[in-house]
């Protein structure tokens, strides 16, 4: 992302370690090192040594701050996570899930809560963002998890596969165009692919919705209820719809991916990929800097996914080096720096992030006369993120103006525009007996279609392998005919 130089050294790195120590304290000299065991997402914090780039590896900056061990590991989606909890119960002290995943383990009992202490004064605390500390207690999440990043799903396309791809992607039911066949990826994840289907399934019953907020029937509070509702629907009709929808959309696309989607967009494999919007925003960046190439993203018409992933600490864990850590990675220095590296939106604000990150990064840069002749050509467009940094979401006290753009570019792909959030829905957790009819869909519509010429093939096949059967044990009698009417056969015998 941006290389921004300016942030960090090694002589920022030591203060920002002093000033986290002033919370907690570190390992005292003679004992024998803690370890923290970490479990995280792949790709998903700074973990290099780079000066000129200004980075600093966080797990080894923080071993040294607090003379302490880190074991580190990675998975891929939640439920591999949640099964390897499962199954090797105490292994880990801190572990990153999202929503959904969240919900269901501290329904489940799995999760230490925080301390007092840390909710209040830690610098997570100090710098999390009002609309994120609102989501987390809206939920009940906040007393056994904090947030990490979030963000929207969405479209990562390429402005030139098409001259109507930029209107196309406003809705979700794209993937079943033919123009873009075999050019598309839907994620493989049954959760986030099953929100897709939903979102194409009722697209006339959201789009009712959205109707219904615009003339001010429903207010922003009652339209997001009842969007959420739709979006975590899990009856079985709905869950035969979206089997039966993704069956028919699975014929259209490239394939399903996890990680894999964005450099296929990067190198131009693919024109269209749903997407985390963090995978976005490290797209846009990578294609420019390749070739120059101009990568977009889209958040359809109606609805989306507005997601989180956070830190929890599984029961058992180490509580106060777990803190530690938590507290060392939320200098919005380090913020700034790990945002930069994977690509992802901080769920930190802040008066230094605003100014030196959103501001720095997105707001134009002219002024005067030649800043009015390009709002009024709509090159420009005034952009507003109170929702997201103040207290009152209505204040407008950090509104600025960015390139129009930008909307579909990296600035709309790290802060959605009030707009967007308004029509983003949370995924729920679902119970137990729900979360196996989807899984039991997810199975059939990732199951392997044959082939029509192999469907051909193996019946050629079966048909000849049936006949060399019949031959080897009748052959002979046909071979040698049947014997006249009134006579037996008799076989040949040695003498």
């Amino acid at each position: 992302m941006r290389k921004i130089q300016r942030l960090l050294a090694l002589a920022g790195a030591a203060v920002i370690a002093l000033s986290s120590s002033l919370l907690f304290a570190a390992c005292a000299d003679g004992e024998e090192k803690q370890v923290l065991r970490i479990y995280n997402w792949e790709d998903y914090i700074c973990n290099e040594d780079d000066e000129e780039a200004g980075y600093v590896d966080l797990i080894a900056a923080f071993e040294e701050a607090y003379d302490c061990e880190v074991e580190y590991s990675t998975f891929g989606t939640n439920e591999n996570m949640y099964n390897e909890l499962k199954i090797n119960e105490g292994s880990y002290d801190l572990v990153c899930p999202s929503d959904y995943m969240i919900m269901k383990m501290i329904r489940e009992g799995m999760c230490e809560p925080f301390t007092e202490e840390f909710r209040t004064s830690s610098l997570y605390a100090q710098n999390v963002s009002p609309y994120i500390r609102g989501i987390f207690e809206e939920n009940g999440w906040d007393k056994y998890a904090i947030g990490y990043m979030w963000g929207t799903m969405g479209f990562m396309y390429n402005p030139e596969a098409g001259d109507t791809i930029a209107e196309d992607v406003q809705s979700w039911r794209v993937l079943e165009n033919e123009k873009y066949r075999k050019k598309s990826t839907l994620k493989d994840s049954v959760r986030d692919t099953y929100f897709y289907a939903l979102a194409c399934v009722y697209e006339e019953e959201l789009a009712a919705l959205a109707a219904e907020y615009e003339d001010g029937s429903l207010s922003e509070t009652e339209y997001n209820a009842a969007i959420t509702a739709v979006m975590n629907r899990t009856d079985e009709e709905t869950v035969e719809k979206a089997r039966v929808y993704l069956r028919e959309v699975k014929k259209n696309i490239y394939g399903f991916e996890v990680d894999s989607g964005k450099n296929d967009m990067v190198t131009g494999k693919i024109d269209i990929n749903f997407c985390w919007s963090g995978d976005a925003a490290y797209g846009i960046y990578e294609a420019g800097e390749e070739d120059g190439s101009t990568l977009a993203y889209s958040v359809p018409d109606y609805v989306s996914n507005i997601w989180f992933d956070g830190w929890v600490i599984p029961k058992g864990g180490n509580v106060d080096l777990a803190e530690k850590f938590l507290d060392f990675i939320s200098s919005p220095d380090y913020a700034m720096m790990n945002m930069d590296y994977i690509g992802y939106t901080s769920v930190l604000a802040g008066e230094e992030i605003y100014e030196n990150w959103v501001l720095d990064g997105y707001a134009a840069e002219e002024s005067g006369e030649e800043l009015q002749s390009l709002i009024d050509a709509g090159e420009i467009i005034e952009y507003d993120l109170s929702y997201f940094f103040d207290d009152d979401p209505d204040s407008g006290a950090y509104a600025f103006y960015a390139y129009a753009s930008e909307k579909n570019g990296m600035l709309g792909a790290q802060y959605p525009d009030n707009s967007v959030v308004a029509r983003c829905a949370v995924m729920q957790f679902f119970e137990e007996d729900a979360n196996n009819r989807i899984n039991m869909m997810w199975e059939d519509v990732k199951g392997a279609e044959i082939p029509i010429p192999a469907v051909i093939l193996i019946a050629v096949i079966l048909i000849a392998g049936g006949g060399v059967y019949l031959f080897t044990k009748y052959g002979n009698d046909w071979l040698r005919g049947k014997p006249k009417k009134g006579y037996e056969k008799v076989e040949n015998k040695d003498k």
